[in-house]
């Protein structure tokens, strides 16, 4: 055995002070930052993957609720995202030939690289804050609870509101009125507290109905007349039972709402169109992955659950604690990585910003090389790689 041994000689010998690899200690310690940084993310899409297969059918689908574009609206599923992530991939790009004009020592080529890879970088950023921001107010129908207690979001053309007319003065606003300005908005606000009623003569009733309640509540014990007053008022209640059942069977239309001056207006809005609902969460009739409900009944359902004039009946947009788009947790899961692979490129803009003014200042060209720009293009290769993933797994699958 001794007779094959190789003898090796001192300049084969790794010594020690250098890296194994001619590799600089800087690039080891991106190298080491990138792999663990690749686990947390990994970590986070297996727990959304997890989560996501447990509620498949409820779960929301890219191109049904990222479909709009700025200017334009709503109609173009998964266009601007697309955008987003050929702007990004572009900055990538741009990142590479800063990295090649580095080799060469040219500085006007790496500050001219530097600068377009900062301008993509800052168009992601700007595109996400826009997308979240869309996100978090959501549609302009929302998601409405049924009468039978299922869930469902809405899809179609919702209906310009063009006016409120006042029926009713309050504090601020006179009969007759005709308010023009932040229509949806109080339209939304309203329905989210149930303020939204078939018509006025349901809001009577209803208070009416309320007021005969709180009168029946009330200890009257011993108070002459109260027996026969009690029988009179349980008359009534139910007299009113039925008229509110009558002003329900009537077809229905965009109704009325009380405003924030407790003036009563008539909604006055255009016809909805290619109105569906898609069941998320079950209930005694619909069942998610059902069929979806489409055109009048779809009308029917939606308007007739919106103007019952309670509560929490409709949901708008997505927060941590409620989502119009689907299970609560989608919304969570969205916020946190996505909003962790921002806070990733936003780091990268202002590192980029950094090494460029470096790079003007001429810092590098007088060490005689521009390894900073390459380790800086690892960071920004990784944030572009890691988005691909969150990309196929938020958007397209």
């Amino acid at each position: 055995m001794a007779g094959h041994a190789v003898e090796l000689d001192s300049k084969t010998l790794w010594g020690g002070k250098e890296s194994p690899f001619s590799t600089s200690y800087g690039k080891l310690m991106m190298w080491f930052f990138l792999v663990s940084d690749a686990l947390t993310f990994t970590g986070l899409l297996i727990a959304y993957g997890y989560t996501r297969h447990s509620a498949q059918d409820a779960w929301p689908i890219g191109e049904e609720t990222f479909n709009s574009m700025p200017f334009l609206g709503h109609g173009y599923p998964l266009l601007y995202v697309a955008l987003m992530t050929f702007i990004l991939i572009v900055s990538s790009v741009t990142m590479v030939l800063a990295v090649e004009a580095g080799h060469r020592m040219d500085k006007s080529g790496v500050i001219k690289w530097m600068i377009a890879t900062i301008i993509g970088g800052f168009f992601f950023v700007g595109s996400q804050a826009w997308e979240w921001s869309h996100f978090i107010h959501g549609s302009e129908f929302g998601k409405i609870e049924l009468a039978d207690g299922s869930q469902a979001i809405v899809k179609g053309h919702f209906g310009e509101i063009e006016s409120f007319t006042v029926l009713k003065e309050g504090k601020h606003l006179k009969k007759g009125e005709i308010v023009k300005s932040d229509l949806l908005h109080q339209f939304q606000h309203a329905a989210e507290t149930g303020k939204i009623f078939r018509s006025e003569a349901m809001i009577s009733n209803l208070n009416n109905q309320r007021n005969i309640i709180a009168a029946l509540k009330k200890d009257t014990t011993g108070v002459p007349g109260s027996a026969e007053k009690a029988i009179s008022l349980k008359a009534n209640l139910i007299s009113l039972e039925k008229e509110l059942a009558l002003i329900k069977s009537k077809p229905v239309t965009a109704g009325v709402l009380i405003l924030h001056d407790g003036s009563i207006a008539k909604i006055n809005k255009k016809s909805d169109e290619h109105l569906m609902l898609v069941t998320k969460k079950s209930g005694n009739t619909f069942k998610v992955g059902g069929e979806p409900i489409k055109d009048k009944k779809a009308e029917e359902l939606y308007y007739g659950a919106l103007t019952e004039g309670t509560a929490n009946k409709v949901v708008y947009g997505a927060n941590l604690k409620q989502n119009e788009y689907g299970p609560q947790q989608y919304g969570q899961f969205f916020f946190f990585i996505t909003g962790f692979h921002g806070f990733h490129v936003f780091s990268g803009v202002v590192i980029n910003i950094i090494i460029c003014i470096g790079v003007v200042l001429g810092t590098y060209h007088k060490r005689g090389h521009y390894e900073m720009i390459e380790k800086t293009g690892l960071y920004w290769h990784f944030v572009d790689l890691v988005w691909v993933f969150v990309f196929t797994f938020f958007y397209l699958i």
